[in-house]
């Protein structure tokens, strides 16, 4: 396809140095290119209307000598005669610019008169009386055209006919065919160059409002994620103006939410990091070995808890990440993953006397997630699980197979009071009056993983009465597909966010 030397602009991206087409350039291309395809074409079929222009006249011409022959031919004797004078063949043949050939043959196709150079033609089966036919033929290497008739002699036999034929070589025909075109084609040469100018100008003025919203959003200042005003924009743009806001609102939500965190994460830091300060000059400053031991266990505690706290916040974070796919999705089956983590909490549980135990369905259950990130969640459920739940208590670990994968941490612990259900989901977030250290970020934890693979968490009150029912249903792996090899994925190419 012919494609003009700006039909592509070359914008060279501040990031990256990619090169991008231009839209004006590519409405140029689909616009000029077939009116350039198109130009050829009507230039032949403007060379074949023009002959056929040409052609009408001198054929007319060709028709009358034609006849005019044929009124000359006679029948004497039986046979065809042809009485043609000196002065009519030498006004037949008084032409200037082209070679005028006649011809007459008789029955037998015998040549009567004329020249013998025109080559002859059988009769048809039907003969139309004074009807002149024409055809192109060549003679001497010349391009001719013919116009020839089959006469019926007074008196004689249908099937006994003379041909009359006249022959006339283009010259003339060709010089008004290259007027008729010339004529046509010329104007075209000055309208083209016009339609080009006129389209640029148009797709120039019609792109005039792109080109005022990108410096509209250039001259933006960094922090400046307010919307866009579609008004004025046209209204191909108007979607692309919206999603883009819709874009926008999304960043600042996000943004505000990382400062929220970031400003909750150094105030909860600062708790053990203070405490951690305080007990250390407090042991500096003993000389008894008993406080300095119990200043040393003080310590010891608050570093376990900044600890949890720093390892809380770096899953939280590892969870956020998923969204940039960093992690693979797999089939994993929910039994095993529970039966190789549960021996980790046995012995917390023995210490705090608590009845540790799994219910589960006995057949694989397998749904589509991250291990590390699904082994986070279990893991958070069940620490909060033993962590709330008081000595002699009981806590269950429990799988249910639906046309769904549910899994369910069940304790007889303190319990959540309705009001809390919903928000201990939030970050930071702990009930009242509980006397169990914790950062509050457990469930957040729990509900970022959940819903990165479109599962759904909820808190249930424990219908024993005491404590409270983690339940998390997850989208079973697709039918007829868990006896494949596990296939690796980005965990937000299989699990965008909504």
């Amino acid at each position: 396809m012919w494609s003009p030397r700006w039909r592509k602009v070359a914008d060279e991206d501040a990031t990256d140095g990619k090169a991008f087409n231009s839209l004006f350039g590519e409405i140029l291309d689909w616009m000029l290119a077939p009116l350039l395809f198109l130009w050829p074409i009507s230039i032949i079929v403007t060379h074949n209307v023009a002959n056929s222009i040409a052609n009408q006249p001198y054929d007319q011409a060709l028709a009358v000598n034609v006849r005019a022959i044929a009124r000359l031919v006679k029948l004497e004797n039986g046979q065809a005669r042809v009485n043609f004078p000196a002065p009519a063949r030498l006004i037949l043949r008084a032409d200037e610019d082209d070679t005028v050939y006649y011809q007459v043959l008789g029955f037998k196709g015998e040549l009567l008169a004329g020249d013998k150079d025109i080559p002859p033609i059988a009769a048809p089966e039907n003969v139309v009386p004074d009807l002149v036919m024409f055809r192109d033929e060549s003679i001497a290497g010349e391009e001719v055209r013919v116009a020839y008739q089959f006469v019926q002699p007074i008196d004689s036999a249908p099937s006994r006919l003379v041909l009359l034929q006249v022959a006339e070589t283009r010259n003339k025909r060709s010089t008004l065919a290259s007027r008729v075109v010339t004529g046509v084609l010329l104007p075209q040469f000055a309208i083209i160059p016009i339609a080009v100018i006129l389209v640029w100008l148009g797709l120039s003025r019609g792109i005039a409002p792109l080109n005022q919203l990108q410096r509209l959003i250039r001259r933006r200042r960094p922090s400046d994620l307010s919307p866009i005003s579609v008004s004025g924009v046209p209204e191909e743009v108007r979607p692309l103006i919206i999603a883009f806001n819709e874009m926008m609102a999304r960043l600042e939500e996000n943004l505000q939410a990382q400062q929220r965190f970031i400003a909750d994460a150094a105030h909860q830091m600062r708790t053990p990091l203070t405490g951690l300060r305080m007990q250390t000059d407090l042991a500096l400053m003993e000389t008894d070995p008993a406080q300095v031991h119990r200043s040393l266990v003080h310590i010891s505690q608050s570093a376990e808890r900044a600890g949890h706290l720093i390892n809380q916040l770096l899953s939280l974070a590892r969870a956020e990440a998923s969204y940039e796919k960093i992690y693979a999705v797999e089939r994993v089956d929910l039994e095993v993953l529970l039966r190789t983590m549960l021996s980790d909490f046995v012995p917390r549980a023995r210490q705090k006397n608590i009845d540790f135990g799994l219910e589960n369905t006995g057949e694989p259950l397998v749904i589509d997630g991250n291990p590390v990130l699904l082994g986070e969640l279990v893991k958070n459920l069940i620490d909060n699980a033993i962590k709330y739940t008081p000595s002699g208590g009981c806590v269950t670990v429990r799988t249910i197979a639906t046309e769904r994968a549910i899994l369910e941490v069940e304790d007889t612990g303190v319990g959540v009071p309705d009001v809390d259900r919903e928000r201990v989901f939030e970050r930071f977030y702990r009930v009242l009056g509980s006397t169990e250290s914790g950062s509050g970020l457990g469930l957040p934890i729990v509900r970022e993983i959940a819903e990165l693979h479109r599962a759904k968490v909820s808190l249930i009150p424990n219908p024993s009465g005491k404590g409270t029912i983690a339940q998390v249903v997850f989208p079973r792996s697709r039918a007829g597909e868990e006896h494949l090899p596990p296939e690796p994925r980005a965990l937000a190419e299989q699990f965008p966010p909504a």
